[in-house]
């Protein structure tokens, strides 16, 4: 049943302690499958073994023809270099590896939707579709403690620079943002400060 979800007992915990349950779970895209939730499970375990290691709660998993070809998390922080996505990071792991037709016949997973440098280095490898879990405005909100209206979503970056990119998402959000709302009250993103921990002028 719905309630024994881990997420909705993070919602009750959260409501009987008074604290803000943050953002409400968007419904799964229509387009999505049951391959892509067995896919996207292991994007999350992905992300969780990224923040086991030092890093952030994202991960990617490359499938073609329902076999994981490659798979990737955050390491931004213990390779101290800012473009370790988990998109990104994989792309250039795996790029010297596969080539061209392989990307383009590929599905990746993304744990959470791709961020604009995210979403070029899919564009430039040629990968043909697109899943993601947690849509970023969802975890900017969680990060930032900020309503993003005015938000740049993948969706729309690739509808404006490579329309033949098919992208869906979110998918299982509920499950994704569980790794959100544990991670970022312990942790700051120098990029998207908090805005009590905003610098003053």
């Amino acid at each position: 049943m719905a309630q024994n979800c881990p997420f909705f007992l993070l919602l009750a915990t959260s409501v009987a302690l008074g604290v803000s349950a943050g953002p409400t779970p968007l419904p799964d895209d229509p387009g999505c499958t049951a391959a892509d939730r067995v896919f996207m499970a292991r994007a999350f375990e992905l992300a969780r073994q990224g923040v086991a290691s030092g890093n952030g709660p994202f991960g990617a998993v490359l499938v073609r023809d329902g076999r994981v070809i490659a798979e990737y998390h955050n390491q931004v922080r213990t390779m101290t270099n800012v473009i370790q996505h988990a998109e990104t990071g994989l792309i250039a792991a795996f790029s010297p590896k596969l080539d061209r037709a392989t990307f383009s016949a590929s599905t990746l997973y993304a744990s959470s939707e791709p961020c604009t440098m995210c979403c070029g280095s899919i564009r430039f490898a040629g990968i043909g579709r697109v899943v993601y879990g947690v849509t970023e405005s969802q975890f900017e909100r969680i990060i930032t403690g900020i309503d993003e209206t005015n938000h740049l979503g993948s969706k729309e970056v690739f509808a404006r620079t490579a329309p033949q990119v098919k992208v869906l998402g979110p998918l299982m959000e509920a499950e994704g943002l569980i790794e959100h709302e544990k991670y970022w009250p312990t942790h700051v993103n120098p990029s998207r400060p908090r805005p009590s921990e905003a610098r003053k002028p």
